[in-house]
């Protein structure tokens, strides 16, 4: 869009507190939750397997719907996109607070994430669209604090709404939230649009392949591991199969045309190890403080915060930084920090102070902070500004897909790894923050 460079800065601070609220509620939607799965299945007198699946299936229908939205936000462009997706999500949170039972609950947390896609892909988009290129670092920069804080935060909202509520007003809450979408619309700026036709095949098999591929991590070490490992070999083979077909489709949904360029596939790469470091870690935490350390679930809350609070911290800072010195380099220098907190939680005394715990977790969240915008930056940037929404949607799918490989990993080493599988999945997270610190380094000797 070449009127960029053009639009009133007032108008700007307009469209992206539109698209920071949508993606923050986006974000607090995956996390809020967690903690009330016990009051939803006592009230619906279903099982807590059952239950989860209202965490589940946010999750399956966001990584699902990732790319066949992008291709969407470049056809109809951006700006419906966005709006549509917070509409949904704002809709769809009215239906899982008036849902009657636990199947409908499901079903409408499946368009929650719909919509929660479009906000995600459309919203990181336009932060390209409505920037200068000189001022996207900045932008993304607030986007990863309208991410981490509501993820962060996301417990203690939910502690405190169901200490004076009940669990549906944990949705409720998003409704007046939906005022944003008509001032959305009055604000933000038109698009760039791609001539697309709807593939119908290609979003068949892309379904498949990441809904099989996400269930299968999800139940892996659960049940019957037969079934799971056969799901994910059933998501690969159909990915595969994806892939095929989009090699020989005249407009892909997946971008082959951004994955030419070496600075966009390695930051993809970089960033599917680094969300998989991070999962890696925030799963396997909470095992080693309540059953290792016999902490109580109060403690360890508290004891998780330094990391996302200080990744909200230093993303700002990270994004100036991006302004003055490589991506590549600063990204490296952060997943090494991750990377040497990760080991030196392996190492804890035997009885730390909570200090010990706290000053490690700390130094992940500054490097997992100076990480995120950089890369999301280069990114973004690295193809035309036509292909933001492309660009964005394998942003997410990066995340996702790093975040299921982790979680399978995570999975697989408790139910191997014994008394010792939590520290284990540290050490994994550590080997995953060092691959994503090379792969970024990678980008300094091409570029």
């Amino acid at each position: 869009m070449g009127g960029v460079e053009c639009l009133a800065a007032s108008k700007r601070r307009w469209v992206m507190l539109c698209i920071l609220l949508g993606l923050g509620l986006s974000s607090l939607g995956s996390a809020i939750v967690n903690i009330a799965l016990p009051n939803i299945s006592r009230s619906f007198a279903s099982s807590d397997a059952a239950t989860v699946w209202i965490v589940n299936a946010y999750q399956l229908s966001a990584t699902v719907c990732l790319l066949p939205v992008a291709s969407l936000a470049e056809s109809l462009g951006l700006k419906r996109v966005y709006a549509a997706g917070l509409a949904i999500f704002v809709l769809a949170s009215l239906g899982c607070a008036f849902a009657p039972t636990l199947p409908m609950l499901v079903s409408a947390r499946l368009i929650q994430g719909a919509g929660a896609a479009g906000v995600a892909v459309a919203g990181v988009a336009f932060v390209r669209v409505i920037y200068p290129h000189r001022m996207v670092s900045k932008g993304l920069a607030l986007v990863a604090l309208a991410v981490a804080i509501p993820g962060a935060l996301g417990p203690t909202i939910a502690a405190t709404i169901l200490a004076v509520a009940k669990w549906p007003w944990l949705f409720l809450v998003n409704v007046p939230f939906g005022l944003a979408v008509p001032l959305f619309i009055a604000a933000a700026p038109s698009d760039v649009r791609v001539a697309r036709p709807f593939d119908l095949t290609g979003t068949a098999l892309n379904a498949l392949a990441f809904g099989l591929f996400v269930v299968g991590a999800g139940t892996l070490g659960i049940g019957d591991g037969r079934i799971a490992m056969g799901e994910i070999v059933a998501g690969l083979v159909c990915f595969s199969l994806f892939v095929r077909q989009q090699r020989q489709h005249p407009v892909p949904t997946l971008p082959f045309d951004l994955f030419r360029i070496p600075l966009f596939t390695l930051s993809v790469w970089t960033s599917v190890c680094s969300y998989a470091a991070q999962i890696l870690a925030y799963v396997s935490l909470p095992f080693l403080f309540e059953t290792g350390m016999h902490l109580s679930a109060v403690e360890t809350g508290f004891l998780l915060t330094p990391w996302p609070f200080m990744t909200a911290v230093t993303a700002p800072i990270a994004g100036r930084l991006t302004i003055r010195y490589p991506a590549s380099v600063i990204c490296s220098i952060g997943l090494a920090l991750l990377a040497a907190g990760l080991v030196l939680m392996v190492f804890l005394p035997t009885t730390p102070a909570k200090w010990d715990v706290v000053w490690r977790l700390a130094l992940c969240g500054i490097g997992f902070g100076l990480f995120q915008t950089p890369n999301n930056t280069a990114m973004m940037t690295a193809g035309p500004i036509g292909r933001s929404g492309a660009a964005s949607g394998m942003n997410a799918a990066a995340r996702y897909v790093g975040w299921s490989l982790g979680s399978a990993l995570v999975s697989l080493i408790l139910g191997l790894g014994g008394d010792h599988g939590a520290v284990f999945c540290l050490v994994a997270g550590m080997a995953f923050a060092l691959m994503g610190a090379a792969t970024s380094s990678a980008r300094r000797f091409r570029f």
